[in-house]
């Protein structure tokens, strides 16, 4: 079946329409469906030709007008077919502006995979981040957001979030997207304001998510990189505990440098509190312990109440890693080896798995 193109005035008509009228009027017969059809896949040409709806439907119904019997029997017979012409029109038209609408998201979709992956053409990916408002010449940050369950493009909280960001600071430059179950959100880097309202509304949304800025940086590149840098904030939070809702990864700089050795994190893990298995209970209360104590800037007081331990239990337990591993948390000479041992615990996420050394 060949669809006939229509023509490229404001208001094209179906060729076959008036013949369909005639017969209507005469026969009382209806549109058949290969008619239908023909009317449907002119719908979608002219949708694809740049007519309006509006415009296609007037047209059409004017042209009934004119074709209008004058008998009542008849007229009744060529209003069923137009309706019936008017809505095959109107399905493949809006046929036609579903397809657009799949066919962007889809380039949307790809381009924003190639973008935070960091695949294609530098060039071309440049030239196709102009139709979603970047500019990758300039530096870009990234923002991303986790919630208790994961998001999907076009959820409740996702909307939600999109409105309020792009109802403040306009769409242009902003790109808001869906990636791996988190919001993500990509801005110039000078205007960190739009990421931190970012976070501030993904929080707010999910009762309690988590946000993570990534550091600025330039070309196709220096998105993803700042893309990986808030995926890798997000992570150590989740293993270090820490509970801020919005995490820089310019201040979180400290644990990939210090994970980036593992074998020599892992030995000092090992070599420091390896002692801790062998006290009853196991090492989970002392590195917990530790863990407080430091938080708490070494304050014995604060760091009992953040367990709710008394002082005399607390200072019990620091006596007895000391006795343990032979280290003094008390210890300026000791603190420093101490704490980042208990950092790497943390990243390696020790005891539970297992922690390898050089051989």
């Amino acid at each position: 079946m060949t669809a006939v193109k229509p023509p490229r005035d404001r208001a094209p008509t179906w060729p076959g329409y008036e013949a369909l009228l005639d017969r209507a009027a005469t026969t009382g017969q209806d549109p058949c469906g290969a008619e239908l059809e023909r009317l449907r896949a002119f719908g979608e040409l002219a949708a694809a030709d740049g007519t309006t709806l509006r415009g296609l439907v007037v047209r059409h119904l004017s042209r009934a007008r004119a074709a209008w019997p004058a008998g009542t029997a008849e007229g009744d017979r060529v209003l069923v077919a137009v309706q019936l012409a008017v809505e095959a029109l109107c399905e493949g038209y809006e046929r036609a502006q579903q397809l657009a609408v799949r066919q962007q998201e889809s380039a949307r979709r790809e381009f924003i995979d190639d973008l935070l992956y960091g695949r294609g053409d530098p060039v071309r990916l440049a030239e196709r981040a102009e139709r979603f408002g970047l500019r990758l010449s300039h530096e870009h940050a990234v923002a991303a957001a986790e919630g208790p369950t994961p998001y999907t493009e076009g959820d409740s909280v996702s909307r939600r979030v999109e409105r309020a960001v792009t109802g403040r600071f306009g769409e242009r430059r902003i790109l808001l997207t869906t990636k791996g179950g988190r919001m993500v959100c990509i801005a110039p880097g000078d205007q960190r304001q739009v990421l931190a309202y970012f976070a501030k509304q993904a929080h707010a949304a999910t009762g309690g998510g988590r946000a993570a800025v990534g550091r600025p940086h330039p070309g196709a590149g220096g998105v993803v990189h700042s893309y990986e840098e808030a995926l890798q904030a997000l992570d150590l939070a989740g293993r270090l505990g820490l509970e801020d809702p919005v995490l820089h990864a310019a201040d979180l700089l400290v644990y990939p440098v210090l994970a980036r050795d593992r074998r020599a994190m892992a030995e000092l893990v090992r070599t420091t509190l390896g002692p801790l298995l062998k006290a009853r209970g196991g090492p989970e209360p002392y590195l917990e312990t530790l863990t407080a104590y430091f938080d708490a800037g070494c304050v014995t007081t604060q760091a009992a109440r953040r367990l709710s331990l008394s002082v005399r239990a607390l200072t019990y337990r620091l006596q007895r890693i000391h006795q343990l591993t032979g280290s003094d948390p008390t210890d300026p000479r000791h603190r420093y080896p101490l704490q980042t041992a208990v950092i790497g615990a943390r990243i390696l996420g020790w005891p539970g798995r297992k922690v390898w050394t050089k051989t």
